[in-house]
């Protein structure tokens, strides 16, 4: 009997030596995950352009409004700051699906914040990020998650682009509950050079497709192009892509990436491309068709003279409005209100008009008002049938990208590190929050009763009722 028990007991330990091999095995070869619960499996879907709960994409639908509907805001205080900071900076703007925030940062990992208490449900990393030192130029150290994830409510997987060294980018399928990988995809463009392509533009998800932007790092270095991939929700069937074609240079480098119609056609807007003779669809509006077929484009009659002097058109993403127009601002500050029918070609535009000094980032919108993020301030500008007109006008300042709750439009000052509010009415401001470090084109996000920021590596929650 004793020997009989020897024996078995060697079985035993050596399978759990096996196991904890196999084991140890798969946590250095798989993205790695720290579980919690988030509760529910999915929040509910958002169809279409449809306002519902929660804040699945940037700027929360498809159309990038950046609205969270609410009556009058009375009143906001602080609710809670991420306990300890998250590992990385935050680019990317938070987004908000059932109990659970979830944020991306540029050290390649996701966390699920438990919305109430900001404490962390679960944290995946993906992998390790690109060093600054390791690229031929840019401004972002290490280079990891950019672009802002998307979400798939109904499905229950976080989509998301992480930059992982050696330099390429892949796109992940996590799942909302616990942060597990279902799916991972090489997303690069067949023909293009990862350590000069940036992935900074939103995801889109739409026509059971996730869409991917690129554009160049910062000092447009390498022979790049403006990129949109697209790969089916299931990871399967290859890629699709369109190119800019430009001899180089055309990036799709917005925040607010990829604008989608209720038709499912997508709208992007291109930096500038490096020809002053042949028109290369650098600094123009592009619409393309669910498998990214070029539908039709506008460019303002000074495009040579914007690809000369670096004057992107698409510092800003196309802002689609409820009446089938598209609003466009960029680095010179011009206005340009075109139709999506018929974006027009080279001067095809409704009407312009001279808004600010310059715009980055992603617009708001209500109705057929949206707010521009310039350089020098908030500015309101109305579309109607006499075409353009500004409204109010901010105080100076550096405005990220705003969005709006109720009667307030919501910024952050870049150059104050400090979350501003503004009455929608009047652009009087009504709320000031100082904030930790913030990056460029910060953007808030929103779920009913909350208001939420990233500074720098740290996150911020504040109730308004």
């Amino acid at each position: 009997m004793k020997s009989r028990t020897r024996v078995i007991l060697v079985v035993v330990l050596a399978i759990v030596l096996v196991g904890s091999v196999t084991y140890i095995a798969l946590v250095f070869s798989s993205p790695r995950s720290t579980p919690g619960a988030v509760g529910s499996a999915a929040c509910p879907a958002t169809t279409g352009n449809a306002v519902s709960g929660n804040w699945t994409t940037y700027h929360r639908d498809n159309s990038r409004a950046g609205l969270e509907s609410a009556a009058h805001v009375q009143s906001v205080q602080t609710l809670w700051s991420s306990p300890s900071s998250v590992d990385g900076q935050v680019y990317a703007e938070p987004l908000v699906c059932g109990d659970a925030v979830y944020v991306a940062t540029e050290s390649d990992s996701v966390y699920a914040l438990n919305a109430t208490t900001g404490g962390t449900l679960w944290r995946t990393n993906l992998g390790t990020p690109v060093p600054g030192s390791s690229l031929p130029c840019g401004n972002i150290d290490p280079s990891g998650i950019t672009g802002t994830p998307v979400i798939d409510a109904a499905g229950g997987t976080l989509y998301v682009v992480a930059f992982l060294t050696p330099a390429h980018h892949v796109l992940f399928g996590l799942n909302l509950v616990n942060g597990s990988v279902k799916l991972h995809v090489p997303i690069d463009p067949v023909g293009a050079d990862p350590t000069v392509e940036q992935q900074r533009g939103a995801l889109a998800l739409a026509n059971g497709m996730v869409y991917v932007p690129y554009g160049g790092l910062f000092g447009d270095c390498g022979s790049y192009h403006g990129w949109v991939v697209g790969v089916r929700t299931d990871g399967t069937g290859g890629l699709v892509a369109y190119q800019v074609p430009t001899h180089r240079e055309g990036g799709i480098w917005s925040p607010a990436g990829i604008s989608v119609a209720a038709d499912g056609d997508l709208y992007v807007a291109t930096g500038n491309g490096d020809s002053t003779t042949a028109f290369d669809y650098g600094n123009s509006v592009l619409e393309l068709s669910p498998t990214l077929t070029l539908l039709g484009y506008f460019a303002p009659t000074n495009w040579a003279s914007l690809n000369s002097a670096d004057t992107d058109l698409g510092s800003v993403a196309p802002t689609l409005l409820p009446n089938g127009d598209v609003f466009q601002v960029g680095k010179e500050g011009v206005g340009y209100l075109l139709s999506a029918t018929s974006l027009g070609g080279i001067a095809g535009q409704i009407a312009n008009i001279s808004v600010c000094g310059g715009a980055y980032g992603g617009t708001a919108r209500v109705g057929l008002t949206v707010f521009a993020p310039c350089t020098d301030g908030l500015v309101e500008v109305v579309a109607g049938a006499a075409g353009l007109s500004v409204g109010w006008r901010t105080s100076n300042f550096d405005a990220g990208s705003p969005i709006v709750t109720g009667d307030v439009v919501w910024a952050v000052d870049i150059g104050s590190n400090q979350l501003l509010g503004f009455n929608l009415t009047t652009g009087q401001q009504r709320f000031s929050f100082a904030l930790g470090a913030v990056v460029h084109f910060c953007s808030p996000a929103a779920a009913p009763g909350t208001l939420l920021v990233a500074g720098g590596s740290q996150v911020y929650s504040f109730a308004w009722v």
